[in-house]
């Protein structure tokens, strides 16, 4: 058996984080005409390195492959729309950001975020390799660069000096197969006095919170704050700040510079958050290895409880189609005979059909049409923004299943 090796220390990984089995690439929605053709699934064996203790999945597919046709529009949730409009408030005040300066963000979608800057008259720049999320930012007249960010991309902007006072990566580090090139990039393409910004999911959280649907094949690696020191000091980046976020189920936004510039002082909180991962075990091996355990709890859980409510005779659609759902469903062999279909806000999902499952994916009317007894919620950490927005559900006496950290039915 060949054993792989970790992509940023070169160890070989001998130890499990989570074996989830196969599946497919979570976001390879299924159009009706492609049905009666055969998908492909591959392992979704999460590993953990003992040397550096990034946590990682095997890269069966490039991203030229996985970001083709990207189906996830940022701009499709309210909540994600307003963390992004408080965070360039935020960076163009503590950075001093205006009209001479540059913010150039790595993965920009649709222009979510830049779109803000943006309209502070402050000139941005979008890296983001989807050509049909690409467009949509376009329209919103933010230049977008259609192309992975690599260190050959940093340095054609470096070299027609376009070197940025703000670089933004916000959920993108994860998706990098080629994580020492990619970092590498940060280093050519921040100005002297520049500051980099990253938003990850948090290792730390994932565990504590049984968060196993946020691994899948589209997201290569999973970092602490410990990990990714280490990441970015081996290329000359110093984190002198860190924020802990509720997004996605619990992230880290990582504050870099140069490693020489000396005007960022080390923030207290840094050391505060380090020490906290290491009294939660993040530099031991045990605390990943123990895991699994946790997951296959929760997975039969969520099955008893889907099967007491379809043996009392009762119907359940899913709310969204996310990603982290896929992982969910198709690692817990969750199908239509348990969801009669799901719904999503985004029309670029509607009329498809969930990867693995089959499931048919349909616009958020159609619960009011035919009234389900119950709704599994697959974007589980928009639980408070989803119940919101469909507190109608109740009026016909339905009730909402949410997955993780661990089953709840709530009224």
């Amino acid at each position: 058996m060949i054993v792989p090796k970790c992509r940023f220390c070169g160890a070989a990984l001998q130890h499990t984080f989570v074996d989830l089995g196969v599946s497919p690439l979570a976001n390879a929605y299924v159009r009706e005409t492609q049905l009666n053709q055969m998908e492909a699934f591959y392992p979704l064996h999460a590993r953990v390195c003992s040397r550096c203790f990034l946590v990682q999945v095997d890269a069966f597919q490039s991203p030229n492959r996985l970001f083709e046709d990207y189906a996830y529009f940022s701009s499709y949730s309210e909540s994600w729309l307003r963390h992004a409009e408080d965070y360039a408030r935020e960076m163009t005040r503590r950075f001093c950001l205006d009209e001479r300066s540059l913010v150039i963000e790595i993965a920009s979608n649709d222009g979510y975020l830049l779109q803000y800057f943006h309209k502070s008259g402050i000139p941005v720049l979008g890296i983001e390799p989807a050509k049909n999320v690409a467009r949509s930012a376009e329209a919103k007249g933010i230049p977008t660069l259609t192309e992975f960010f690599d260190t050959s991309t940093a340095t054609e902007l470096r070299s027609a000096g376009r070197q940025a006072d703000l670089i933004v990566a916000n959920n993108v580090i994860a998706h990098v197969p080629d994580l020492r090139d990619f970092v590498s990039g940060f280093k050519l393409l921040l100005k002297p006095e520049g500051v980099l910004t990253i938003e990850f999911p948090h290792l730390l959280r994932l565990i504590e919170n049984n968060e196993f649907d946020t691994i899948y094949h589209e997201h290569f690696s999973y970092f602490s704050l410990l990990t990714m020191n280490k990441v970015l000091a081996e290329h000359g980046l110093r984190i002198f700040d860190v924020e802990e976020l509720s997004t996605h189920g619990g992230s880290l936004r990582v504050y870099a510079c140069h490693e020489e510039n000396m005007r960022c002082g080390v923030a207290d909180r840094v050391h505060a958050l380090r020490e906290k991962e290491e009294a939660a075990g993040l530099s031991s091996i045990g605390a990943y290895t123990s895991f699994s355990a946790r997951v296959f709890e929760v997975k039969r859980a969520l099955l008893e409880c889907l099967i007491a409510i379809k043996q009392q005779g009762k119907t359940i659609a899913a709310y969204g189609a996310p990603a982290k759902g896929n992982t969910l469903l198709n690692f817990c062999g969750i199908g239509r005979d348990f969801l009669e279909y799901a719904v999503d806000q985004s029309p670029h999902k509607q009329g498809l059909f969930l990867p693995g499952t089959r499931i048919p994916i349909s616009p958020p009317e159609r619960l009011s049409e035919t009234k389900p007894d119950y709704i599994l919620i697959l974007p589980w950490n928009l639980k408070d923004e989803i119940v919101k927005q469909m507190a109608h559900v109740r009026n016909w006496g339905g009730r909402f299943i949410i997955p993780i950290p661990r089953v709840q039915v709530l009224s």
